[in-house]
């Protein structure tokens, strides 16, 4: 096992054309971490890198100890998974998982024991004399991952290694990688497009976008302390709901006026963001996760400083919660950083209209229906206070 470090990475392609700009991050030992980003972000250029696929023109790139810029991937004790398998149709499934130790020309017992062991880890023993075409696309990636595991390398490149499965099986298989990764202790670097699939599978989630490192830290960090609108609408299912509001103070009181509502600013909030103090009198971008709201009349004592009215437009009950769509007469929130995401989702800014889209997740007992015009309680600890100019967190 190896650490891997970037250290001040980047990467221009003959022409002038910028993929990765200045990236700097450590990778522990037997760390499992994930790249996240929209489509083109650098993502999986930075994986590529790792493996010796694209040539590094700016920075160092060490694997352990060793600078590798100029290693060839051969020499590099890394071993990679790829989205499309790729594995010999004419092969049986333990020719495919011994190919690359017989070009090593490793003994044929270790080989057996290698790839016996790593079939039986992977549970598909049964299979090791089928070939591909005779495999679901569940156990032919078992295969892929199964050649990388024989080869016991310093670290695993996975490059969105469950994108060709169905949404049952990715739910499945990433629980597999997970507790796979957790019991070889093998460095791992993953890419995917899957916010949802970064948040549960990494130690640490690393954000890209446009070839740049936005933010690094554990899930539960990106989530609930972005550094940026962009990280904040990308990390979270359903995102974050944005929305211009005015920041008004009244001695230490702080509240947030948006749309014709008014909102106390809980003090523990306030305790984590005493910048905010600076933006009196300023308009701010305020970001709410749909977990923010609740029904009203489902808080005893809700504090009417802390509640909104709503008109909604859709419920949608999921059994163990139910989801309330509603909008509020304000221009949505179009930044750089949000045209960027929408243009990921294929969204155009333009058939947005004037209006801001809301999405609350509120307890089902308590679930209005369509139509209905109720008041949501907002937990004022849960705002998040973004820069109109620069999109930064305010803290």
């Amino acid at each position: 096992m190896a650490s891997i470090t970037f250290d001040s990475v980047g990467k221009v392609y003959p022409g002038g054309s910028r993929a990765i700009t200045d990236v700097s991050l450590n990778i522990a030992d037997g760390e499992f971490l994930v790249l996240v980003g929209p489509s083109g972000c650098g993502k999986s250029t930075l994986l590529r890198m790792i493996a010796g696929l694209e040539e590094i023109t700016e920075g160092e790139l060490r694997i352990g100890d060793k600078v590798v810029n100029d290693v060839s991937p051969k020499d590099r004790d890394i071993a990679m998974v790829f989205q499309n398998y790729a594995l010999y149709p004419h092969m049986t499934v333990y020719d495919n998982m011994a190919f690359g130790l017989k070009l090593r020309k490793m003994a044929k017992e270790e080989i057996s024991r290698r790839v016996k062991d790593a079939a039986r880890v992977l549970e598909i023993t049964e299979y090791l004399e089928r070939k591909p075409k005779a495999l679901s696309g569940g156990q032919r990636q078992r295969v892929a991952m199964g050649r990388a595991i024989v080869r016991e390398p310093s670290a695993f490149l996975m490059d969105e290694p469950l994108s060709n499965l169905d949404a049952k099986l990715r739910v499945q298989m990433r629980s597999e990688i997970g507790m796979l990764q957790s019991r070889l202790g093998t460095t791992t670097v993953y890419v995917t497009h899957d916010q949802v699939e970064a948040m549960t599978m990494g130690d640490r989630v690393a954000v890209i976008r446009k070839g740049r490192l936005q933010q690094i830290d554990s899930p539960r960090n990106l989530y609930d302390f972005p550094d940026n609108l962009f990280v904040a609408g990308f990390i979270g299912s359903p995102s974050m709901n944005f929305i211009y509001g005015h920041v008004e103070g009244e001695g230490d009181q702080v509240y947030v006026r948006f749309a014709g509502e008014r909102l106390k600013v809980n003090p523990s909030s306030l305790a984590g963001r005493a910048s905010l103090q600076n933006y009196k009198g300023k308009e701010v971008v305020v970001g709410l996760r749909p977990e923010a709201f609740e029904i009203a009349n489902a808080i005893p004592g809700a504090d009417p400083d802390q509640t909104i009215n709503i008109k909604v437009g859709l419920v949608e009950q999921l059994g163990s919660e139910a989801y309330v769509h509603f909008v509020k007469n304000s221009p949505p929130v179009i930044t750089p950083d949000i045209r960027e995401l929408l243009a990921d989702q294929g969204t155009d800014p333009a058939s947005l209209g004037n209006e801001t889209k809301f999405t609350a997740r509120v307890d089902p007992d308590y679930a209005p229906k369509n139509g209905d015009e109720v008041k949501l309680f907002v937990e004022t600890d849960k705002l998040h206070f973004f820069d109109k100019e620069t999109g930064e967190a305010i803290r």
